[in-house]
């Protein structure tokens, strides 16, 4: 079974960093792409970015474009999340996906809370 599991978020202030991490556990057929969505309060899940495995190809949301990074440490199993210039709207609940064909987000992680304030 494949299990996803996000840490690292957290309360920060307005311009500050926060890296979130995803531990990938289980056995995958295959993996196209591993990526970060978000849900904040009232809202629908929103894309944020993700990692093509097979490329090393990443895609960002406009909104996090030039202030978020993602990467992989494919020996630690683990994806990342560098999210720099933070902004109140980047408060969200922040969730870990794998995709294992392309555009449909599979398994997903539980979340973590990112809560920037003002």
């Amino acid at each position: 079974q494949v299990q996803l599991v996000e840490s690292g978020g957290g309360l920060v202030q307005a311009g500050g960093s926060l890296r979130l991490s995803c531990a990938t556990s289980g056995r995958v057929v295959h993996t196209y792409a591993l990526g970060w969505l978000r849900q904040a309060p009232g809202k629908e899940r929103e894309f944020v970015a993700d990692i093509t495995l097979n490329s090393g190809g990443t895609t960002y949301a406009d909104s996090v474009k030039g202030r978020f990074i993602i990467s992989r440490d494919s020996a630690k199993n683990t994806l990342y999340l560098q999210m720099n210039n933070l902004k109140p709207e980047d408060t969200a609940v922040y969730f870990c996906a794998l995709q294992v064909v392309a555009g449909v987000w599979e398994y997903w992680g539980q979340g973590t809370q990112v809560t920037v304030s003002s």
